[in-house]
């Protein structure tokens, strides 16, 4: 994919150089300025929560929302230790908070914790994937805040349908992982009971 994106951006600058070669190099410096101007913003947003959360996570604040949401975390993440539900608990806290990438981290510390070194990805794994996708948001800070540096009028008016989308897309997420879990679950107990209930080799037999 990252060719296909490196041969249209190629294209498409080398005939704008060839067509009018002042309003690509312009284009090209206006970009940069803002690509460079987007990154400190964000950078000073999420260095804010990065730190935030840093702070909840040293004060012990983390463990007491843990046991908070530990009847939905156990219902999502069936099996998983104290340490990675911590860290599955404040992923959760960062995307309500519309925090895509200051969860991210937390995100990694769980997926670590649910490996058990089989090289195999869990349904658990598969669920906070899920969940990071959909990113059920009840306030989306960045945005927010992406708005407001750009001189929105109002830069939260775009509430109430994000928060209806983001709740439908996390509980169809999560419904489809519980279903096709369920699935792959009977199916493997029908193998397993096959190979139980399967007739001996001959030379056992003779045995």
């Amino acid at each position: 994919m990252s060719k296909v994106w490196y041969i249209m951006l190629l294209s498409s600058v080398t005939a704008l150089l060839f067509t009018n070669p002042g309003k690509a190099v312009t284009a090209m410096i206006a970009g940069s300025h803002a690509s460079v101007k987007l990154a400190i913003e964000l950078a000073a947003l999420y260095g804010f929560w990065l730190g935030f959360f840093g702070i909840i996570e040293k004060i012990g604040l983390a463990d007491k929302l843990g046991r908070l949401l530990h009847p939905v975390v156990n219902f999502l993440f069936p099996g998983l230790n104290k340490k990675g539900e911590k860290y599955v608990t404040m992923n959760m806290a960062a995307n309500l908070l519309g925090l895509g990438n200051a969860s991210t981290p937390m995100a990694i510390k769980a997926i670590k914790e649910m490996d058990d070194g089989s090289g195999k990805v869990s349904q658990n794994m598969i669920m906070l994937t899920v969940l990071s996708s959909t990113s059920l948001q009840l306030l989306p800070t960045t945005v927010i805040g992406l708005r407001a540096t750009h001189g929105s009028v109002n830069p939260a008016d775009f509430l109430i349908p994000a928060t209806v989308a983001t709740i439908v897309s996390t509980v169809l997420g999560i419904t489809l992982v519980k279903l096709i879990g369920l699935m792959l679950k009977k199916r493997k107990s029908k193998k397993e009971k096959k190979k139980a209930g399967a007739p001996l080799p001959l030379s056992v037999k003779t045995l």
